[in-house]
């Protein structure tokens, strides 16, 4: 271990004690992808990885739940968790975390395996692709999208999917299909994973969680649409599994944004163990199981990581209080 990181791991073991921290990721490509700048790709996976074994203590996020329970965390505890499904969280980010021992869990959108794809997605590759100068959405009352730089199919991506994300889900869907239209593009039906791929996820040694079946923003919609997505979509996980599945990540996961009260205590009800949400911070014992905070440093470079993961200890979620 280098002097940095067993420097950092000494000043971690004392501002992380009792605390635990998830890191939430979505998509690992092979290669850098231009069009998705947060995300890492393969090499700075592989860095970052190597980094959070030498510094924490990775445990599965269900023991995590459990230590949140009990008040038994160990120290640096940190869980490594994907939201959604894509392939390359099985062909390019498995591997790399079997290769250095580190345990994830994973959480499938169920009805986008085998083929299916996201809405966001769809945007992305339709200006991805798109060959003019501009992307004219006039008759989708959604402007017109000049797409000739990088800057500029960014900036394309950013104000589309501001206005396509909190429509309901069936809207959104055919919204962004229309989008590839306009823009002429033959889209990819390979970015989310395969039956077989989750199921080869479980069998390697990895968890699998509930994340519904079509990513609807749960505050949007009414209980017994939630009650069904969730319920079905965990159903489909543990047939790929092969074992009860206790864990649930809420759709984009903003607390009140996207899910409410009545969706956390649905999750309760309907016998789940622990629940992760998207707001940044740490849980420590006590915390609320059903809210789990999760966060993921932006700048890739092992101080600057360092740095952002232990300004994230400091944002500790506060106690639960059962209602």
């Amino acid at each position: 271990m280098s002097v940095v990181a067993s420097l950092t791991r000494a000043a971690l073991s004392v501002a992380s004690r009792d605390r635990l921290s998830v890191l939430i990721y979505h998509r690992v490509p092979a290669q850098a992808d231009e069009l998705l700048p947060g995300e890492p790709h393969a090499a700075e996976f592989e860095v970052a990885m190597r980094w959070v074994k030498s510094v924490f203590n990775v445990i599965p996020l269900a023991d995590g739940v459990q230590g949140i329970k009990t008040g038994r965390l160990p120290s640096r505890a940190l869980a490594i968790t994907f939201d959604d499904g894509y392939a390359n969280n099985a062909t390019v980010a498995a591997p790399i975390l079997s290769q250095l021992g580190l345990h994830a869990t994973f959480f499938l959108a169920t009805g986008f395996l085998d083929g299916g794809r996201m809405f966001n997605d769809t945007v992305i590759e339709a200006v991805r692709g798109c060959r003019g100068p501009a992307l004219d959405l006039t008759a989708l009352d959604m402007g017109v999208h000049p797409v000739s730089t990088l800057p500029e199919r960014r900036r394309a991506i950013d104000s589309i999917l501001k206005d396509i994300k909190y429509r309901p889900e069936s809207e959104r869907g055919r919204l962004a299909e229309r989008v590839a239209e306009r823009a002429g593009v033959v889209l990819p039906v390979d970015l989310m994973m395969s039956s077989e791929q989750a199921a080869g996820l479980a069998r390697s040694g990895f968890e699998l969680g509930g994340h519904t079946v079509t990513h609807p923003i749960l505050a949007q919609v009414g209980l017994a649409t939630a009650r069904d997505e969730i319920e079905r979509g965990r159903a489909r996980v543990e047939e790929l599994m092969g074992r009860r599945v206790g864990l649930f990540a809420y759709p984009n996961g903003n607390p009140q944004r996207d899910y409410v009260p009545a969706s956390t205590a649905l999750v309760r009800d309907l016998g789940f163990d622990g629940a992760v949400s998207t707001s940044a911070g740490a849980a420590r014992a006590g915390s609320d199981p059903f809210q789990i905070p999760r966060f993921t440093p932006w700048d890739m470079r092992p101080t600057r990581f360092a740095t952002q993961m232990a300004s994230n200890l400091g944002r500790v979620q506060a106690t639960y209080v059962a209602a």
